[in-house]
């Protein structure tokens, strides 16, 4: 191992001090304390290879334990418990507990656990207040759950587990981003000083024992002045006892040291993780011995985690809403700002709401070479080598310190005053700048004990106290601010997002904005165009196709239609911006009018949902992919077999895999198109995913990557796909016989085909518009029982006309290319609607449903 290992196994059995107490192999003590015995053995437990010194006397044990079957050590009955405890905890290596375990006449609580291929088994006194612990620790959870909001749920947490465990003192220590630590929350007995607001600094706690914390979220200490109980081995050359998930484990005689020169006699402490970090401890300090049986500890242990969840959800929660309110804020600075002119006004005017968003003593904005100030804040002059060190940082990125000082070392004007800075750019040209300032940390401390009390000190000297730890941290921050946050930092680069569209709305880099408008548009165009023709070349592909020996005129236009309809659903995801949808809707939209002819297409996968951005981009690549093969791969030709399939890898990552058999000869293409360069370059540039197309003499093969953030497992709620209403039958035909319909249409070719075809089931046309004025009047002089109504006509929309036909409560439908979501007004909310391409059943289906809702 080296320094930068958490410990290093080569100082086992050194002298440890100051100087090497955060390389100190705390894991491989050697020894245990003395409230209980450890037997090790083999992974399979079957042998015992090391043993506590005290473990035979604990026990009963007629002689040496070390070399004898374990079953012949506790009896086969307590070994044959302790081995279904360790097999029903699975292979984690946290310890199985077992309590009231009888062991040579005697019982014990004990622990069995297997790390590092070696299963380790420790003996306590049986606990005697066990339901006790248990009734005490439910009510202690309820409490808790019961807390709405963060910090008062550490205040609570402290109370709670003092009255739990029974400690003088209670306290719950947060880490800091930097390591550093305070003393957030405490409860104790009265007479004893407070410990609240106090600092330590990070090497209060080495990084090894930091490790250690989240392997085993418990430590307790039954006695700050016990003898380590050495462990024995008859092996000379065995690799020391891991004892990192042990509960007996000897501590370091530094931290005893450090109890004792405070004068505690126990401490227990319960480490708080959050998303697999160690966010804080639950201490627990006693002022003469005292032993938490295994039952304390388990409840204790219990309560902890309980505690864990509850402060990261309330965490989360106030988190997102601080972003909410912070979120509102810029909105209400966007909407303000874009009614002035110029947007200087509007930033200097709104300073105090905009220190409100991130945490600091004070705020500054340097605009159009103008220096505005809320707060603790220096002033302009003071600020000269500020402005400086801002105008040199890459532009567009957000810059923090909390040790300006040693940016800025000849500004002792400026660090005198503010320890650490957020600059956050706000423009690219005149280089303008907000700036939010904090103290020297030391300024903000909340003391809330007595700063002159005194501690004995022992062989290590005087650091080991509360007072020097504290000395120590005020030396570390000397010159430094609390750290920034990440949650500081996401608000600073929202603000300056926010700032930044203000000013493009407000000054020259609105000319900017509309050349880049003007490009976009030309790109648009570009692809449009080329997803235009590619549809066209489908549909003369589809219309080109000869119909099957017996197949009828009826069945291949009802063949023609289903395909057209399936393109026209294709490509209206295109469009969707936030929605999504199922990935195996879309490749059904995509890969339905290739369907049948002797060409298998085969899709599996989960059921999973895409948000509208991946939606998007996917329905333009799977288009692409689609267009091809029918054009150039194995739809092109009979024999020809396309497998599509999707899967969730361990990463959360959706996999898509695209194959094509039934080719001979394939050659790849000589140059790339606009849609190879689609398919290829979309996906990795808009989701930060991975496309590899692969051409091969049977077929081309393709594997697309979607990063797990924009896909969702949708199995539980993903019903079964939508179907219509009506079967393929005449029965909605033949409720509305004899029915007369007004049909509302500017497209000619449209009107006339579905005139002749409600005229062949039966219904009568009264009439053809294709403006608002002319429907009208067929109206008045001629009233229909029913009407389809095109919603856009030329340069109106038909909204007039369903106006008139909904005050003569005459039943009608929209036709429309945009869906059911083209806007309606509120009146019309349930008036039934047909998407463009429609074929008839769907007309006759909701004329029916039109008719039937005015009965």
């Amino acid at each position: 191992m080296n320094d930068n290992t958490p410990s290093d196994i080569s100082l086992a059995g050194r002298p440890i001090d100051l100087t090497n107490c955060d390389r100190e192999p705390i894991h491989i003590p050697g020894s245990i304390q003395p409230h209980g015995c450890l037997l090790a053995c083999d992974n399979a437990a079957r042998v015992v290879q090391f043993c506590s010194k005290n473990a035979p006397s604990m026990l009963k044990l007629p002689g040496d334990p070390l070399d004898q079957r374990l079953a012949d050590v506790i009896g086969s009955e307590a070994t044959h418990t302790l081995l279904n405890a360790v097999a029903v905890s699975g292979s984690r290596p946290r310890p199985a507990l077992v309590f009231g375990l009888a062991v040579n006449g005697s019982q014990f609580d004990a622990t069995i656990h297997r790390y590092d291929n070696r299963t380790i088994i420790e003996f306590e006194p049986v606990s005697q207040r066990l339901g006790q612990l248990i009734s005490v620790s439910r009510t202690v959870v309820e409490r808790l759950r019961t807390t709405r909001d963060a910090d008062r749920l550490v205040q609570q947490a402290a109370m709670l587990m003092q009255a739990q465990l029974g400690y003088d003192r209670v306290m719950i220590y947060q880490l800091g981003e930097d390591g550093a630590g305070k003393v957030v929350a405490e409860a104790k007995l009265d007479g004893h000083e407070s410990f609240r607001g106090q600092y330590f600094p990070a090497s209060d706690i080495p990084r090894q024992a930091r490790a250690l914390y989240v392997q085993n979220p418990i430590r307790v200490i039954g006695d700050a002045s016990y003898a380590p109980v050495p462990i024995l081995s008859r092996d000379p050359q065995a690799e020391p006892l891991d004892l990192s998930y042990a509960h007996l484990r000897s501590v370091s005689p530094i931290h005893c040291e450090y109890l004792r020169n405070m004068g505690v006699a126990a401490s227990m402490s319960v480490s708080i993780i959050i998303d697999g970090m160690l966010w804080g401890l639950i201490a627990c300090h006693h002022y003469s011995p005292m032993i938490l049986t295994m039952a304390g500890r388990a409840a204790a242990e219990m309560v902890g985690e309980f505690f864990s969840m509850h402060l990261d959800a309330l965490k989360r929660r106030h988190a997102r809403e601080a972003e909410l309110a912070a979120r509102a804020a810029l909105d209400e600075l966007l909407v303000n700002a874009i009614r002035y002119e110029d947007a200087g006004p509007a930033l200097h005017s709104r300073l105090p709401q905009l220190a409100d968003l991130i945490p600091a003593d004070g705020i500054a904005l340097w605009f159009d070479g103008s220096w505005t100030t809320a707060g603790h804040a220096p002033t302009g002059a003071q600020a000269a080598p500020l402005l400086a060190l801002a105008r040199g940082l890459s532009e567009g990125h957000v810059f923090h310190t909390d040790f300006l000082s040693e940016v800025l070392p000849d500004a002792s004007d400026l660090t005198a005053m503010v320890a650490g800075v957020m600059i956050i750019p706000l423009s690219k040209r005149s280089r303008d700048f907000m700036f939010y300032f904090r103290k020297e940390a030391i300024h903000t401390l909340d003391w809330g004990g007595d700063p002159n009390k005194t501690y004995e000190t022992g062989k290590f000297g005087t650091r080991l106290t509360p007072r020097g730890s504290f000395a120590v941290w005020k030396e570390t921050v000397r010159d430094k601010c609390q750290p920034w946050t990440e949650s500081d930092r996401r608000f600073a680069e929202a603000l300056r997002l926010a700032v930044v569209e203000v000013l493009l709305f407000n000054n020259e880099m609105l000319a900017e904005e509309r050349t880049r408008a003007e490009i976009r548009q030309r790109v648009l165009n570009r692809e449009l165009n080329h997803r235009v023709k590619n549809i066209l070349a489908v549909i003369q592909s589809l219309v080109s196709r000869k119909p099957e020996d017996g197949e009828t005129l009826e069945g291949y236009a009802n063949a023609l239609r289903g395909r057209i309809k399936a393109l026209a659903y294709a490509h209206d995801q295109v469009i969707r911006d936030e929605q999504g949808g199922l990935l195996s809707d879309l490749l059904e939209a995509e890969l339905g009018p290739y369907a049948g002819e002797g060409r298998p297409i085969h899709m599996e996968g989960p059921a999973l949902s895409l948000d509208g951005r991946a939606f998007s981009v996917m329905a333009l690549i799977l288009h692409e992919m689609a267009t091809n093969a029918a054009k150039y791969g194995a739809l092109s030709r009979p024999g020809g077999r396309l497998s599509v399939t999707w899967h969730i890898e361990a990463s959360g990552d959706c996999r898509i895999d695209w194959t094509e058999e039934g080719m001979e000869g394939l050659v790849p293409p000589t140059r790339t198109g606009f849609g190879s360069a689609l398919v290829e370059h979309s996906l990795p540039f808009d989701l930060d995913g991975t496309s590899r197309i692969e051409f091969r003499p049977t077929g081309l093969v393709a594997q697309f990557m979607l990063p797990a953030r924009f896909v969702a497992d949708d199995t539980e709620t993903a019903g079964p796909r939508p179907r219509s209403a009506v079967a393929e039958g005449t029965a909605p035909a033949a409720r509305l016989a004899g029915r007369r319909v007004l049909l509302v249409e500017d497209q000619t070719l449209i009107a006339m085909s579905l005139e002749a075809e409600l005229q062949d089931h039966g219904l009568q046309v009264t009439g053809r518009a294709a403006t608002v004025e002319a429907a009208l009047a067929m109206i008045d002089q001629d009233p229909p029982d029913l009407a389809v109504l095109d919603v856009n006509l030329a340069q109106e929309d038909s909204l007039p006309v369903a106006e008139c036909l909904q005050g003569r409560r005459i039943p009608f439908v929209f036709a429309t290319g945009y869906g059911a979501d083209f806007g309606a007004p509120a009146q019309f909310s349930r008036v039934p609607v047909v998407t463009k391409p429609y074929q008839l059943r769907e007309i006759l289906q909701k004329l029916a449903e039109a008719e039937a809702g005015l009965t």
